[in-house]
């Protein structure tokens, strides 16, 4: 296996990596802990009863949970069209999907620092859905620079093939 499928291939993993862990951080509801319960983008549990959160908190978590659901489309996107590269040899759409998977990072630095930000000062304590929201967004940049490597040296080999020289 050649450098350019290793980088192809860890670009899947890690693209695959991210969307679980995106997917994961989005659909549960510990991303805050706090006495008595925990909350998530969705919903707010407290004594064992989870009820959906309220229009006016809503309107603060929006742009969180439409970057989230933005990303985690992207993310499946980019897993799809990097299996695809990995399987058409020919196939030429590396710096595409490196470029979706950069935008599922932008998505997810949005969604996270927003998020952040909004409940850094309270006296809450931020749980693993958040951690995990966190940690999806370096898969996804590597993932993007994995499939933008591979696609420079695609194109690096396919300019010096036409040269007498062998390097």
């Amino acid at each position: 296996m050649g450098v350019k499928r290793s980088l192809q291939s860890g670009g899947i993993l890690l693209g695959f990596l991210a969307n679980i862990l995106t997917i994961l951080s989005m659909a549960t509801n510990y991303w805050i802990r706090y006495s008595g319960g925990h909350s998530g983008l969705w919903q707010e549990c407290s004594g064992g009863t989870c009820s959906n959160i309220s229009c006016q908190t809503m309107l603060a978590l929006a742009v969180t949970g439409a970057c989230m659901v933005l990303a985690a489309g992207c993310s499946i996107v980019g897993l799809v069209m990097g299996l695809r590269i990995l399987c058409q040899e020919g196939d030429s759409r590396g710096r595409t999907t490196s470029a979706i998977f950069f935008l599922c990072g932008l998505l997810l630095l949005i969604a996270m620092t927003g998020y952040t930000v909004k409940n850094a000062g309270k006296n809450d304590v931020f749980s693993w859905s958040c951690f995990s929201g966190w940690l999806a967004l370096p898969f996804s940049v590597f993932a993007g620079f994995c499939f933008l490597l591979a696609d420079m040296i695609m194109q690096s080999s396919d300019a010096i093939s036409g040269f007498p020289v062998c390097l």
